[in-house]
């Protein structure tokens, strides 16, 4: 391969240097108090925050795992991830708005708001220490991994140790300066260098020889790869000289039906969390928490994908003999072949954008679990802002530490480690969505929801021959089992707390009437019901962009427009619905 030149190298050290120099812009501002430093003051507008969550899932990995899909089931393999259209519009209407008013800084601090009791606070001490260190650590390691790979491939020159080494320091530097106001801008500009990247990537990669000899994309891979739903046979048919199959039905039954709202992901939470409802926590209003939401929803399915999907099916034409455990590095490899001089340094920077992105969210929203839900509520409870704020910058870098051992000696380890952690946290959806809507769950219900996938997961391991995805079904029947045995085998909340949580949430519905019978000052959402209408309309809106995008782009201009015109017309009828409710009551 050619080594980069001068103007890829330029690409590569501005794009560097204006990150850097974002960061050291904010820092002054982040130093103030924790609630800067977490939340930017709870100032964010709406496509700051929206871009932010945009741009974190935006990982190096990212377009990768969407080759890898592509690769192995064809357009539809993407059903994996979008399936989680639903629950990421159920956040959209029902719980944006609800993370923004409970006024909290972390959505681990969201447990002593709804719960009360030992439990409740063994509950926040262990998923502080559980989500923000051991699994934050795991997730940063798959994004380095996947920076390693694209290092190593694209410029062999560097040391890709000592590379990936170089930029966690350097993102750790700024993101632990300048806070979420410093992570937040720096987000925005990284996502448009991502998108227009990979834009430029897909580009080439339809126009390069291998492609435009086999006729284009369309006569050189089997039909069915370009369907946008699954063909529904057994796994081993459907054997295309690519080495790809068509997606079981079994596979997206587990994934359309059960996963998206039963299973714990990070970035896809039921019911809001993570770095998702950080940012929703961050938006200066309820409206622009919804707003930011409903952006990063449509962003995230509607926008980002078809670069992706188109170079994953590049790659299959120029790289046919590729195995299939090395479909993802197809994606790499045309970057590699079809990339001139300047614009390797380009995309390099894209890919680096996308990288430090979500380093930089994940350090950020990690350390915020670390310092407000377990060393400040139990270690140090009396110090000031000042203190807490030098703590949360050393925090920043022993985390990034932490994350770089478990990327270098142990993460290299593990197989399987996305579908391990789908499985032991298939079944928490359900009391992380109802959490918010029925009095009765308490501290026992959500502690038992995270035990039971495990007691679950190993018995399938152990004694049955069962694999991913069927396991599903099964990990989350036995779940919301034992967690209903177990939340009516135990006392409830206490009442006083309960009323505490509903006059600040004002949450309403019918399973929290035994509560809010008791407070007749309190008045709740209206329009409850509409909400589902406008859930299910949210839906309808993104796939039908989502698929006329994709019918737009292969040529198929009248189905391509009829979905784009439902899809409008969906969004029409949602912002109408909103209007009619009053937008001045978002607050």
């Amino acid at each position: 391969m050619e080594q980069l030149n001068i103007l890829d190298y330029g690409f590569i050290v501005g794009y560097l240097l204006l990150t850097l120099g974002i960061g050291l812009w904010f820092s002054r501002r982040a130093s103030e108090s924790v609630g800067e430093f977490f939340l930017s003051g709870r100032k964010l507008p709406w496509w700051i925050a929206g871009t932010g969550m945009v741009a974190t899932t935006f990982a190096a990995d990212t377009p990768l795992a969407v080759a890898g899909f592509v690769a192995k089931n064809g357009i539809a393999g993407n059903w994996v991830w979008w399936t989680f259209v639903s629950g990421g519009m159920l956040t959209v209407f029902f719980f944006a708005r609800l993370w923004r008013r409970a006024e909290i800084l972390t959505d681990l601090e969201f447990i002593e708001l709804r719960y009360s009791g030992p439990a409740a606070r063994f509950l926040r001490g262990f998923k502080a220490i559980y989500f923000g260190l051991f699994i934050n650590a795991v997730i940063i390691g798959w994004v380095n991994l996947a920076m390693f790979k694209i290092i190593r491939i694209m410029v062999p020159e560097l040391n890709p140790e000592v590379t990936i080494v170089a930029l966690v320091l350097l993102t750790t530097f700024y993101s632990g300066l300048s806070g979420l106001w410093g992570v937040s801008i720096t987000d925005a500009v990284q996502f448009v260098i991502a998108m227009t990247g990979c834009i430029i990537l897909a580009v080439l990669a339809v126009q390069s020889p291998a492609v435009v000899s086999a006729g284009g994309l369309t006569k050189a891979l089997p039909a069915w790869m370009f369907d946008f739903f699954p063909t529904f046979t057994s796994s081993s048919s459907g054997k295309s000289v690519t080495g790809a199959v068509a997606l079981p039905f079994i596979s997206f039954a587990a994934m359309a039906f059960v996963q998206w709202w039963s299973s714990w992901y990070p970035g896809s939470e039921p019911g809001g969390g993570g770095y998702i409802a950080q940012r929703m926590m961050s938006a200066k209003n309820e409206k622009h928490s919804l707003l930011a939401t409903l952006w990063f929803t449509v962003a995230h399915y509607c926008l980002r994908p078809w670069p992706w999907i188109i170079v994953g099916l590049a790659s299959l034409v120029m790289f046919p003999d590729l195995p299939m455990n090395q479909k993802e590095d197809g994606f790499v490899y045309v970057m590699k072949a079809v990339l001139p001089p300047g614009l390797k340094g380009l995309l390099i920077a894209a890919f680096l954008a996308a990288y430090m992105s979500t380093l930089s969210t994940h350090l950020n929203w990690g350390t915020s679990y670390l310092i407000n839900d377990f060393y400040r509520r139990f270690l140090k409870t009396d110090g000031n802002e000042k203190h807490y704020v030098a703590a949360s910058k050393i925090t920043t870098f022993l985390t990034a530490a932490f994350a770089l051992y478990i990327t270098f000696f142990v993460l290299e380890t593990i197989t399987g480690a996305w579908e391990f952690i789908i499985q032991c946290g298939a079944g928490t959806g359900f009391v992380l969505i109802l959490r918010w809507f029925w009095w009765r769950l308490n501290a026992w219900s959500e502690i038992s929801s995270m035990v039971a996938p495990f007691i679950a997961f190993s018995w399938i391991q152990l004694f049955t021959s069962i694999t991913f995805p069927f396991s599903i079904f099964i990990i989350v029947a036995f779940t919301i089992t034992v967690t209903l045995i177990v939340t009516f085998l135990t006392p409830p909340t206490e009442n006083a707390q309960l009323e505490k949580f509903y006059r600040i949430t004002r949450v309403g519905g019918v399973l929290w009437r035994k509560v809010s019978k008791n407070l007749p000052d309190v008045v709740s959402d209206s329009g409850f019901r509409m909400l589902f209408v406008d859930w299910a309309l949210g839906i309808v809106m993104i796939y039908t962009i989502l698929f006329g995008t994709g019918r737009v782009i292969f040529g198929e201009m009248g189905e391509g427009i009829l979905f784009l015109g439902v899809g409008i017309v969906a969004g029409g009828l949602i912002f109408a619905d909103l209007n009619r409710r009053g937008w001045n009551n978002l607050k």
